[in-house]
């Protein structure tokens, strides 16, 4: 999907066409439905489509490339097994169709995402400090677990990172290898992937991990629209990492560290997500806590990040937040007061500016959004 969006802004603008002003937006919640609507650029409004009710907490969501299936996570645990959900979508009303659904492997799967040839989904199971791989049928439907690895250790934090915490599993650029988030053990692991093969598509790799500094917790990373770069926002000390990233070797060489939050327990600074503009000039990190705002950076040719301010986010508990593919609305989910906010991105500033739009919607905390056609 990442690459499908860049690929198609792209293409808009070397032909001089204007790209189409409404997308799909779905949201994952911890309640049992998906919500869709339809988001218009032209005015930054979106309106409820239709709504799949009868999964548990689909707290994570991944849409395909070609927009025709939805991957949710359903974050449980103990007495009722953490699990993935597959759906068929029908991208001309808007509705999902629930294909099946497996067991992730692991206690409250948070993060999946699918490659690039969409064989594979990769799954975080946070309790279970494990990662899952997930075979995709022809029609969209999960295959029963195929691979499963656990990791092992902590780190400092004694109530966070009393064990493993796997947050999140993305392919990278190009989709030789899976990077791994573990929040609990302080590290970001990595895996060679080989889509071919059936029964274990992830082995080890010579740069098989990178440490961040003890008590960060490593929570999501994203790769720059040009590929040079990756950038790793930390939940627990509220920092993100910039890197060199080498696609040939996937080696990550930290080149920068820079706060995102600032208040609050210094153990405890609650960032959540980061994402990077579509033109690949500002990135943004969100901030729960006692922040509860976004932080705006520019970023540098060489790849770091400036600072250029922070915007509430004018609700409680912002988790993952979505840029639209033209670029100019962010929209943010804030859990804990039921709303979901629309800012639009100044592009030559970076800075955002309340719409004055806000969709109400019961405990979000997923968004993503792809074209209507």
């Amino acid at each position: 999907m990442r690459l499908l969006l860049a690929l198609c802004c792209s293409v808009f603008s070397l032909l001089g066409i204007s790209q189409p002003h409404e997308y799909y937006m779905m949201v994952g919640s911890y309640t049992n439905h998906i919500e869709v609507y339809k988001f218009n650029t032209n005015t930054g409004s979106a309106n409820l489509v239709s709504t799949f009710t009868g999964t548990s907490n689909p707290s994570y969501l991944t849409v395909s490339d070609n927009g025709k299936f939805v991957y949710a996570v359903n974050e449980n645990h103990k007495e009722i097994p953490g699990a993935v959900s597959a759906f068929s979508f029908n991208k001309k009303n808007g509705t999902l169709q629930l294909l099946n659904t497996t067991p992730s492997g692991g206690d409250d799967p948070c993060y999946i995402d699918v490659d690039a040839t969409h064989t594979w989904a990769a799954v975080a199971n946070y309790s279970s400090g494990s990662l899952s791989m997930l075979k995709i049928n022809a029609d969209g439907s999960l295959q029963p677990l195929a691979q499963n690895i656990e990791h092992h250790g902590y780190s400092v934090n004694v109530t966070r990172q009393e064990q493993a915490h796997v947050h999140c599993t993305i392919f990278s650029p190009g989709n030789k290898y899976l990077f791994v988030d573990d929040l609990g053990t302080d590290k970001v692991y990595q895996y060679h992937f080989n889509p071919t093969n059936e029964t274990a598509p992830l082995s080890e790799t010579d740069t098989a991990l990178f440490d961040v500094p003890d008590g960060y917790g490593p929570r999501h990373l994203t790769f720059s629209p040009n590929k040079k770069f990756a950038y790793l926002i930390t939940e627990l000390a509220g920092k993100v990492i910039c890197f060199n990233y080498d696609s040939n070797t996937g080696r990550l060489q930290a080149i920068q560290t820079i706060a995102s939050c600032t208040v609050g327990d210094p153990n405890e600074r609650g960032s959540a997500d980061i994402h990077i503009t579509p033109d690949g000039k500002y990135l943004y990190t969100s901030n729960r806590g006692k922040a509860n705002d976004i932080t705006i950076y520019r970023i540098a040719a060489n790849g770091t990040l400036t600072e250029l301010g922070h915007q509430s986010t004018l609700g409680v508990h912002p988790r993952n937040f979505v840029i639209d593919p033209t670029g100019k609305f962010l929209l943010v989910a804030n859990r804990d007061t039921n709303n979901i906010v629309v800012f639009t991105i100044y592009k030559s500033t970076g800075m955002l500016v309340p719409t004055g739009v806000q969709i109400k919607s019961e405990k979000p905390v997923c968004l993503k959004m792809f074209p209507v056609q």
